[in-house]
């Protein structure tokens, strides 16, 4: 089971033989993602060649320029090189003119597969908290001196990077269940972090994605799983264990709870992180980490990009804060942690992303939102949907659960960057904390509210 993986298509390279590609050309379709930069990033640590193209610059394509390769952008079939693999991710469309010109095409799950099968793999899947666990596990697994290969769906904050090709036994990955992608891996230690449904234009309902939670862990040799009932009964590996963040104690400057007897100090707060920090922990320490050494190292991991980042300053004083959450318990965690830093007031900005998740959750992002003291909701990022395909679903319907729910706190519809920018600037004082939420764009809304300097 551990490490297995199923067979590859027959292309050059492919297998699990050496980890030489220098016979490999590889095009990326929207390589400025955080997954899909990734990938090219180990792609070309292993010696392929690799180009790629985007349709507008991200903060990923820097460290793609600085390893030297230089992405196109906007899409053109001229940028495919002949004889290239395309390497696509689920949001590429077919009707995309690069992969209308591919002779060969490899989904972004089949490449990531094909690179946990050469190492010994651990995979973290689960609704919410995949990077911060994954990066957790990297960082402890560097700190213990295994220098893992590692696949993470946002930059560590410890490394700058969201990939490398460790020189180390393991390959630490996110395992995507938001299109069933993950039931392309087969790894040896399998992380769930919990299991509620999120991505309802995949899955018809909560079975059918319980479904495909307990596919992917019964794969596993070892199973970890937060210690919650509805969890623990997705496992099907020899070996489970269970996780929680025992006796956790939360502060401004992070969180503290036990762990196999030792006192676990966290820089990152809110009780979602120490819970992301035990099963962390217990992954590593299943991977041959020593226990102490795992625990002093956790407690100089800081954070991965949009995840709690702090942006800086407003000129008024106000901290501000980007979180990706996009659904409706990873909001209401996120104001919970950012809660544990004493705010004058929390004030939340949420650019909701998805039409189908805004239609089916938009009661519960609005109850999530009433934490706040102030809310702010935009409308949707669409990603890969169409409006038209949605009559009548915006962000409005998100605001208006929100007001039914805020008890009379104030909740603002503002559609547009600019309606929601001049709303913050006007209301933002010294001692607040503005926390811009959203898996699409809003991190540039936060950088916006952010003064020069601070």
């Amino acid at each position: 089971m551990g490490g297995a993986s199923e067979p590859a298509p027959e292309r050059t390279g492919a297998g699990g033989a050496g980890a030489d590609w220098s016979g490999r050309r590889l095009h990326f379709v929207g390589i400025g993602g955080a997954g899909m930069s990734g990938l090219a990033l180990i792609a070309d640590a292993l010696g392929a060649s690799v180009t790629g193209s985007d349709r507008a610059e991200s903060s990923y394509l820097a460290g793609l320029r600085a390893a030297g390769i230089e992405p196109a952008i906007g899409h053109a079939a001229s940028n495919v090189p002949a004889g290239a693999e395309v390497v696509y991710s689920t949001a590429i469309g077919p009707d995309n003119p690069e992969r209308s010109a591919a002779e060969r095409e490899l989904h972004r799950s089949e490449l990531l597969a094909e690179l946990a099968s050469l190492k010994r793999c651990i995979a973290v899947t689960g609704t919410h908290g995949k990077t911060t666990t994954t990066g957790m596990i990297v960082h402890v697994l560097r700190g213990c001196g295994f220098e893992p290969a590692y696949a993470v769906g946002g930059e560590l904050n410890s490394t700058g990077r969201n990939a490398e090709w460790g020189a180390g036994d393991w390959i630490v990955i996110e395992a995507d269940e938001s299109d069933r992608s993950l039931l392309r891996l087969h790894p040896e230690i399998a992380v769930l972090t919990s299991a509620e449904l999120d991505h309802h234009s995949t899955y018809g309902s909560r079975l059918e994605l319980e479904d495909t939670f307990r596919e992917f862990m019964g794969r596993a040799r070892i199973d970890i799983a937060w210690d919650r009932p509805d969890v623990v009964a997705l496992c099907g590996a020899p070996e489970v264990v269970r996780y929680d963040a025992v006796d956790p104690v939360l502060a401004a400057e992070g969180a503290r709870f036990a762990w196999r007897g030792l006192d676990v100090a966290l820089a990152v707060p809110g009780l979602h992180n120490a819970v992301n920090a035990a099963g962390a922990l217990e992954a590593c320490a299943a991977a041959g980490a020593e226990p102490v050494r795992a625990a002093a190292a956790i407690a100089g991991f800081q954070g991965a990009r949009r995840r709690l980042e702090r942006l800086g300053l407003t000129r008024a004083g106000a901290l501000v804060l980007d979180d990706y959450a996009h659904h409706p318990t990873e909001v209401a965690a996120a104001l919970a942690a950012a809660r544990t830093l004493g705010p004058r007031r929390l004030v939340a900005a949420f650019q909701p992303h998805l039409y189908s998740r805004t239609r089916a959750l938009a009661r519960e992002f609005g109850g999530a939102l009433a934490g706040a003291d102030v809310a702010v909701v935009l409308d949707i990022y669409p990603a890969r949907e169409r409006a038209e395909d949605f009559p009548g679903v915006s962000g409005r319907s998100i605001a208006t659960a929100a007001a039914d729910a805020a008890g009379g706190r104030t909740v603002a519809w503002m559609p547009t960057f600019e309606q929601a920018r001049a709303f913050l600037e006007s209301i933002l004082r010294e001692g607040d904390v503005c926390l811009v939420i959203g898996a699409g764009n809003i991190d540039a809304l936060g950088r916006a509210l952010v003064a020069p300097h601070h």
